[in-house]
């Protein structure tokens, strides 16, 4: 009998606390009630946890459908957001600028990173997409070559900051952001990106530049050959550094800062000794790779980061649709035309170039005007087609993943994850193109999840929902991936023959 009471006795007591927590503001809805989370809700470790996702790898569960809202997967931050422009260090000149710019107030992130830059920590930015990273490590370096310019001889081809990214888009995104703040004060702001590396090489630019905002390949060959001189750049900054030190770049990046003089902590004086190294992302593995040694001490590096990174968007509401693969065009071209009804700008992702132009040609048959952006396009037509969208001459956009890391757009109402994607972090950084600083109220996005490792990986990110707890292998390191792949596969047929 005491079993018995004990049983009724956890019964009631998980009963009660259910119904307490149905009060409370829903974080999951579905499509079958009994499924929903709230705020507050925790689960028993002898039931463990009841999700949505459960049954999706079965064929029946097509049709079916949960809802993550706005207010899921959140850590509240402490109020150090509210400090000024001026009491995280900035001089009035620059706070100036901002404040034209319509800043009033510094982002939780520019607190905290702005005054360790400016102090000249190797620091480490990791924050969620669309909180200002960039911003954050542009005004303490444009402060620093305000403080620096009147005692350096000024030389062409000879900047003070450079900024690497892995992309063009990315590099050309920059140096607009760079360009606008340097418009009004004495700052020199230069893009370079490959495509003419071996013309620039043969006819080198001879111009005066205090910021070079560049990508890796191109600025790795001027460098080789003696066009950008090395010895007065003081900040070096990687963008989208999980990018850049994936082992698709890592030895490029490792033979290139070798050859500048970072410092374990740069005395802030006038002119300055030594390089500073800033790391940004809104993905980073926990352990950085140990060839990180090669060019800095890892103790050197100062962590600054949010407490929602690598956790889903704590603001924008996020549909996962279970379907059938022949099912997807018309679930897309129903959710489109009602987006354009309204006029409101959508970026939908595919895994693959194939895919992507399929989108793209499917929507344009349907009498909906799409562009379509992939990496296998050339240079200057991926370029104009993304500042169609951004621009608003187009409202659809089909894009593979060249489009979600970085890339700065405010107008994105809706992401469609037409494919859903293969790795948590692309998973994030796809939803980082809504909800951004400056994006319209309401944005959201739609996952469509049709094959079976698909299903598992919603499954993982309905977990951490359902725990509050962080997203499962963020750092997707896709050269290893592949590689332990193939390693897997080749031990299974070696032991089955």
């Amino acid at each position: 009998m005491s079993k018995l009471r004990q049983l009724i006795s956890t019964s009631y007591s998980r009963y009660y606390s259910l119904q307490q927590a149905k009060k409370k503001l829903p974080i999951i809805t579905c499509k079958r009630p009994e499924f929903n989370h709230y705020e507050g809700q925790s689960y028993s470790k002898y039931e463990g946890i009841k999700l949505a996702s459960q049954g999706w790898l079965h064929n029946k569960s097509k049709g079916d459908y949960f809802i993550i809202h706005g207010n899921a997967n959140k850590k509240e931050e402490t109020p150090v957001y509210r400090k000024t422009f001026e009491d995280i260090g900035l001089k009035d000149n620059l706070v100036k600028v901002v404040k034209d710019l319509g800043f009033t107030l510094p982002t939780a992130i520019q607190t905290k990173a702005v005054p360790a830059i400016l102090n000249g920590h190797n620091t480490v930015i990791t924050a969620e997409t669309g909180c200002g990273k960039t911003l954050a490590y542009l005004l303490p370096i444009i402060q620093h070559i305000l403080e620096w310019k009147p005692s350096i001889q000024e030389e062409f081809n000879s900047p003070l900051a450079v900024v690497i990214t892995p992309n063009r888009e990315l590099a050309l995104q920059i140096g607009e952001v760079a360009q606008t703040i340097a418009q009004s004060i004495n700052i020199n702001v230069t893009t370079l990106i490959g495509g003419k590396t071996k013309k620039k090489m043969l006819n080198p630019p001879i111009e005066h530049s205090d910021i070079l905002i560049t990508t890796l390949g191109a600025y790795s060959k001027l460098v080789t050959t003696g066009i950008y001189k090395i010895h007065n750049v003081h900040h070096i900054v990687l963008d989208e550094a999980d990018s850049l030190l994936d082992d698709t770049f890592i030895d490029k990046v490792t033979y290139l800062l070798k050859k500048f003089s970072i410092q374990y902590k740069v005395d802030i004086q006038v002119p300055p000794t030594g390089c500073q190294l800033t790391l940004v992302s809104a993905t980073l593995p926990r352990d950085l790779p140990e060839t990180v040694n090669s060019f800095v001490a890892a103790e050197s590096l100062k962590m600054v980061r949010t407490s929602n990174i690598h956790r889903i968007l704590p603001h924008v509401p996020q549909k996962f649709l279970r379907l059938g693969k022949a099912h997807k065009p018309a679930e897309l071209l129903k959710l489109v035309q009602a987006d354009q009804n309204e006029r409101r700008p959508v970026m939908i992702f595919s895994n693959q170039t194939s895919g992507c132009d399929f989108v793209s040609m499917f929507l344009n048959e349907n009498n909906v005007e799409c562009i379509n952006i992939n990496g296998q396009m050339p240079v200057q037509l991926k370029l104009g087609k993304f500042e169609m969208f951004r621009s608003g001459k187009v409202n659809v956009i089909s894009c593979t993943d060249i489009v979600s890391r970085g890339l700065d757009t405010t107008r994105t109402h809706h992401v469609i994850n037409y494919d859903f994607p293969l790795h948590t972090s692309d998973y994030i950084h796809r939803c980082g193109r809504a909800g951004r600083l400056g994006s319209p109220p309401g944005s959201h996005v739609t996952s469509f999840v049709a094959w079976p490792r698909e299903v598992e990986l919603v499954q993982k990110i309905e977990t951490s929902v359902r725990t509050n707890s962080d997203l499962p292998h963020v750092n997707a390191n896709i050269k290893r991936v592949i590689r332990d792949r193939i390693v897997r596969m080749s031990g299974a047929l070696a032991r089955a023959s």
